[in-house]
């Protein structure tokens, strides 16, 4: 018997870990998952966007256009950090993120500064923005390598039915 064939790739298992870790996200209009992996392909950090611990996501606004205060922008934390600030406290330099969205500038920072090497991203929605502009900029000259995820397929599908393990 040969080994199986349609096995994904690292960059489809890791993106994929970020893709089911925004399912976690209570965001109602965005959810972003990023997931950290070292350079032995180890999951090192995860995460999601949402409230900071000791927030209670029914006290505070999700909405996305109003008042500064009575928007979700000044509150809600971004999947890149949390995965930074949620990892096995390990020092990440030369690790690589995936996330489901092209970092924000502030992400960008974080990224940065934590060591981190590489960004795989599969949506670049806010590309030309200045924000977007501003993070392809200190990615660029901090020298992180930057790149759309290359995926062999369009969806997977996860069972939760015992009879399909």
């Amino acid at each position: 018997m040969k080994k199986r064939a349609d096995y994904i790739s690292w960059d489809e298992y890791f993106m994929g870990v970020a893709l089911l870790s925004a399912r976690r996200s209570k965001d109602p209009s965005t959810q972003v998952g990023a997931c950290i992996v070292n350079d032995k392909n180890k999951i090192v950090g995860a995460g999601y966007n949402g409230l900071p611990m000791g927030c209670d996501d029914d006290e505070f606004p999700w909405e996305k256009k109003g008042d500064f205060l009575q928007t979700k922008y000044p509150y809600v934390c971004h999947a890149e950090l949390n995965a930074i600030l949620n990892n096995i406290g390990m020092d990440l330099r030369g690790c690589k993120i995936y996330t489901a969205l092209f970092p924000c500038n502030e992400c960008t920072k974080a990224i940065i500064q934590s060591g981190i090497s590489e960004v795989i991203y599969l949506s670049d929605k806010y590309e030309g923005t200045d924000a977007a502009r501003a993070s392809r900029m200190m990615l660029e000259k901090a020298g992180v390598t930057c790149r759309k995820v290359t995926a062999g397929i369009d969806k997977l599908v996860l069972s939760f039915n015992e009879a399909d393990v």
